[in-house]
């Protein structure tokens, strides 16, 4: 699997949970101590994540971690 392609499913996953737990990527963002932009290139694909920053969005999500990296097509 291309790194693009992990990065897009990622950012797919994080908007998903994120609309679901009805907050903005700025709300996101001030949970996890980033800038919304950062929210925003990660949703689009467009940012390499860490595993901490990846941790620190489940849990403001108050998801599993593992949940982040599933392919849902």
């Amino acid at each position: 699997m291309e790194d693009k392609e992990i990065f897009n499913i990622i950012g797919l996953n994080v908007r998903v949970e994120r609309t679901i737990k009805r907050l903005t990527q700025a709300q996101l963002a001030e949970l996890i101590d980033v800038h919304e932009k950062y929210i925003g290139k990660i949703e689009a694909g467009k940012q390499n994540i860490t595993v901490k920053t990846l941790n620190k969005i489940a849990n403001a999500l108050k998801i599993d971690l593992i949940r982040l990296f599933e392919n849902k097509n």
